[in-house]
């Protein structure tokens, strides 16, 4: 899988830091060997802002990283620049939709846990249409449009040639809410139990039977990155979303998914639920 600018910008730091840190040299030693300053050094190694190759490549000879780890670094840096489809669309996107779509094209995998709606990566047409009529009663027909046009290009990673898997656990809550009417919801749970038999997604439903579970607090989202040092998590909020990365926070919202998993119906009887409810409608 193609590696994106996000996490060329992710690693980079994270392994101009590394070595830094193998050297023994603080952050103002090192800047001051390169002529760079602490500050800029510090922003190189958070992830934060543009870098500069030439500087990368110096900071690499001064730390003694083989001829390998430089050309790597130095490329990474190049390509840190580089965007995705989404960069040249006319309309804006919320700064949370943007992320999303940077860190998604960079995926290995995405466990989605959702109590409200059906993932989007996971949604018809219509059905999104619905949800951005309830949840964005300001937005014109046409915002709705765009911002359901680029719901439905995301999905277009789905047919990558090596897709990312999407683990998806579902509230039974969601199944059962109606939304866009009857036969727009019949579409949307036909279009689950077609998905769920794709080899690189799964789904699963949570049933009311379950009680209570480890994620109460509502849905999220677990973004694999290539390494697992680059996996984020995403989390709805009113207006946007948070993005969480550091490592408790990963290890407790990747626990709660292992726990939803455990606690959801099997694939067979997922589909089968979903399909019964299908019926019902």
């Amino acid at each position: 899988m193609a590696v994106g600018p996000t996490t060329r910008r992710r690693q980079l730091g994270a392994d101009l830091r590394r070595l830094r840190e193998d050297k023994g040299l603080t952050l103002e030693e090192a800047g001051a060997r390169v002529g760079i300053s602490k500050a800029t050094l510090s922003r190189y190694e958070t992830k934060e802002g543009t870098v500069k190759w030439p500087a990368v490549d110096a900071l690499c000879r001064e730390y003694g990283a083989t001829n390998h780890e430089r050309q790597t670094l130095v490329e990474l840096a190049k390509g840190a620049k580089i965007q995705g489809w989404w960069r040249s669309l006319a309309d804006p996107i919320p700064e949370s939709m943007n992320l999303m779509l940077t860190l998604e094209d960079e995926v290995v995998r995405e466990d989605h846990y959702a109590c409200m709606y059906v993932p989007g990566l996971l949604q018809t047409r219509t059905y999104a249409e619905a949800v951005h009529r309830a949840s964005d009663i300001r937005c014109s027909e046409s915002e709705i449009k765009h911002m359901v046009d680029i719901r439905m290009r995301r999905q277009e990673l789905l047919e990558r040639e090596d897709p990312p898997h999407i683990w998806a656990v579902i509230d039974e809550a969601v199944i059962r809410r109606l939304v866009g009417g009857r036969s727009i919801m019949r579409q949307q749970l036909e279009h689950l139990v077609s998905l769920a038999a794709s080899p690189h997604i799964t789904v699963q439903v949570l049933p009311f039977a379950s009680g209570a579970h480890a994620a109460a607090v509502g849905s999220f989202v677990v973004l694999g990155g290539p390494a697992p040092e680059l996996d984020v998590v995403y989390v709805d909020i009113i207006d946007g979303g948070l993005f969480m990365e550091k490592p408790k926070e990963l290890e407790r919202y990747k626990l709660a998914f292992e726990y939803l998993r455990a606690q959801a119906l099997d694939l067979p009887s997922s589909v089968a639920l979903l399909d019964q409810a299908s019926k019902e409608l």
